[in-house]
This record gives C-alpha cells, structure tokens and sequence, in this order.
C-alpha cells in the first residue's frame, strides 16, 4: 500500500446521484421551474389542439348520441363516418376542395418563386433605392387588407379576372412577409461562397439557383407553409370576387353549409375537419424542414 492511500481518508460511498435536468445552455433547471414549464405548455396545447379534436369527436358521433351532455363524452361511443357522407351530399365539397387546391398551390408556387427572387436581390444585389425597397415591403405589411379590398375589387374589374379564380390569386402572389423572410435569410449566408462561386465563372442566375436557393430549404418549406395557410383558409377575398357557386372555394362552401345546417353540428364539424385535414398534412411533410429556420447554414463539413 502506497503513502497516498495511507493518507487518503475512506470516502463513504454514497447513492447513486439523481439525473440533472438542464436547459440548452447548460444551467441547472429546478423541479418547480420544470413544472410550470409543462404545465404552461400542456395549457397551451389543450387550448391549441383541444377544440380541432372536439370537432374530430363531434363528426363521428352518430345522431343518437347527445353532444351537448354534461358533462360532455369525449369518446362517440359509435363512431361513424356517417356526417361526412352527408357533407358531400349537401354540398360539392369536393369540387369546393379542388378549386381551394388549385388556388393554394398557385399561391405557393408565386410566393416561393417571387419570394425568393426578391428576398435574394435585396439581400445579395447592389442597386440604387434597395434600402428605400426594403422598406416598402415593411411598409406593406402594416397596411389592413379590409383598406385595400375595394381598391383590389376595382382593379381585378377593370382586368377582366371578376368571377375567376386567377382574380382570387393574384393579390396575394407574393406576400411583404415572405420576401422579407426570404432577404433575412439569404442575408445569413457567408458572402464567402458567393465569392467562390463567382471566381469559377457563376453568373447571377447560377448563383442564385445552385448555391443561395438549395441553403435557404427551411425558409422555403416556411413561406410555402404560409402561402398555403393563407390561401386556404382565405374567405373574405374569395368571397367578395366570386359570384359563381361552381368556382367557390371550400370556405364558401363551408359558409353555405353552416346556415344551412345550424342546428346540425355533426355535419358541420365534418365539413371543418375535412378543411383542416390538408393543412395538417402539408405541416407533416414539411415540418422537417420548417424547424431549422431562417437561419440555416450554408457551411458543411
């Protein structure tokens, strides 16, 4: 036995030591801290989710079941898919869906191809009046749409597009959020890959396709999320410039068969689940790139 251990006195052995919980940064989280933490956010969910799934639940029951009961049953204890064949009995709801489809997936298709151009020639381009650009864009974003609807009416008349479905598009083709969106995140890549790009004989065009559009996906994948978010659930606008009901959209069509069923709302919360199930599919196949954000790197090992 060394001197060492000699001196060494013995160390009682202890338990084995809890798991810390800790946050992003590091720092030590206390329990109580934890707590609120997921209490707030199981607050925020059941205020988020809850009502979607309440009408989730109120579309499969059946017409005997009571769902106005209290306390309220959760659970249809016949679910049945019932209401939704009614839906499609009332209204074209399918033809209604189509024709929100088609308008959705041209919004998406402006405002990521319009977006991205802008965003890129703010961000990256030299050109007299770029700062005095910029801000008409944030200027643009502070103006109410119920001041710009008549304005907007006028001009669709005066081009003919009263009553179609390009005149329901083209206000919203390239929204003031999305390119400032696209411009902060063009903005973040090094300057750097630019460089190089430009140095082995890129022009413009093949900079901005090959190298600054593939490293801003997670902005992308936010404005066509938006885009599509903006347009399908758009009713004031569809609402004033259409007058044909075979070239309503599903809000519309929705709207007609709420007055029509009042005091039916099985049928209705049908008819909202089937209007929210695109949006939630869309989320779910871009989600991954959704979560890294504006400032995705360009840089990879």
């Amino acid at each position: 036995m060394s001197i060492l251990e000699k001196v060494r006195p013995e160390q009682p052995v202890t338990a084995a030591r809890k798991p810390r919980v800790s946050d992003e940064h590091g720092r030590r989280v206390r329990v109580g801290e934890l707590t609120v933490r997921y209490l707030l956010l199981l607050t925020v969910l059941a205020l988020t989710v809850g009502p979607f799934l309440w009408q989730l639940s109120t579309s499969l029951k059946g017409p005997t079941e009571d769902i106005y009961g209290s306390p309220p049953s959760f659970l249809p204890e016949h679910p049945t898919l019932h209401n939704y064949a009614r839906v499609a009995d009332t209204i074209p709801v399918w033809d209604y869906a189509l024709n929100s489809l088609k308008v959705a997936t041209a919004n998406v298709v402006t405002n990521c191809a319009g977006s991205a151009l802008a965003g890129y020639a703010l961000a990256r381009l030299r050109f007299r009046g770029r700062r005095g650009t910029t801000l008409v864009f944030v200027l643009a974003m502070l103006v109410p749409v119920e001041g710009i609807v008549i304005a907007q009416f006028t001009t669709m008349r005066e081009l003919g597009l009263n009553n179609t479905l390009v005149g329901v598009v083209l206000p919203g083709a390239i929204g003031a959020m999305n390119v400032l969106l696209m411009r902060n995140a063009f903005r973040n890549l090094p300057y750097e890959i630019e460089e190089a790009a430009y140095v082995d004989g890129a022009n413009v065009w093949q900079r901005f396709l090959r190298v600054a559009l593939p490293a801003v996906k997670g902005t992308l994948a936010v404005v066509a999320i938006f885009a599509f978010m903006g347009a399908w659930d758009d009713f004031l606008w569809p609402l004033i410039v259409l007058s044909d009901p075979s070239k309503f959209t599903l809000t519309i069509g929705l709207n007609y068969l709420h007055g029509t069923f009042a005091n039916d709302e099985r049928i209705v919360a049908a008819g909202t689940v089937i209007a929210v199930a695109p949006l939630i599919a869309l989320f779910a196949c871009l989600q991954r790139y959704f979560f890294r954000g504006v400032g995705e790197g360009a840089v990879k090992g």
